[in-house]
């Protein structure tokens, strides 16, 4: 049986590829699920792929993922900085979990410079637009192996 992965995203990603694309590039959230899937099937995984602009949807989808899923990855986007129901929804995760930002968010505003959900995570990808996901799956792929 293989392992699943579950890539979840926040708030106005379903606007990627359209919504500022001077700093998230011009990539479709549907191409980054296509790169995501088309990473993981080459690792031996299942991935689920969601978005949801709602934060309580997320906090279930964690939830969920302690049942379900062998490592997480998430780019919560804008709850990264304010939401602490997904910060300790997150902190109940036993696997492997990654934050992807696609944008660099050091180099940003300072108030998209510190991410609460960073406390909880295994590790943290930001700045490499979406090769970012590429990079989560292939981390927490990593993980599992040596877990296992």
């Amino acid at each position: 049986m293989r392992s699943v992965i579950h890539v979840l995203n926040g708030p106005n990603l379903n606007l990627l590829g359209a919504r500022e694309p001077h700093l998230y590039g011009h990539t479709s959230l549907a191409d980054v699920e296509a790169l995501c899937q088309r990473v993981a099937d080459s690792l031996g995984l299942d991935c689920l792929f969601r978005q949801s602009n709602h934060e309580g949807v997320l906090v279930d989808w964690v939830q969920e993922a302690r049942e379900q899923a062998a490592a997480i990855v998430i780019n919560p986007a804008g709850l990264s900085f304010r939401s602490i129901p997904l910060l300790d929804a997150v902190k109940t995760f036993d696997g492997p979990l990654v934050e992807v930002h696609i944008t660099n968010i050091h180099r940003r505003d300072a108030i998209y410079q510190h991410s609460l959900i960073s406390l909880a995570a295994t590790g943290v990808i930001c700045g490499f637009g979406p090769f970012g996901y590429e990079m989560a799956i292939r981390a927490v792929a990593e993980r599992l192996v040596s877990a296992a």
